[in-house]
């Protein structure tokens, strides 16, 4: 059984455009995993797609 190996990024979101770059991020291949708010009020997101090859191999 082969398992998927990930990468991550994290993006802080823009209060007035988060569609707009969570759309952008997802046209890219990465897949939202979680938005996290400081007490701020800022908010980042969080993100992770497939590596496209094993690094490890």
């Amino acid at each position: 059984m082969t398992m998927t190996n990930w990468e991550y990024f994290i993006t802080p979101l823009p209060l007035h455009t988060p569609g707009a770059i969570l759309n952008n991020w997802g046209k890219q291949g990465w897949e939202l995993v979680q938005i996290v708010t400081n007490e701020q009020g800022g908010s980042v997101a969080y993100m992770k797609r497939p590596l496209a090859h094993d690094a490890t191999a």
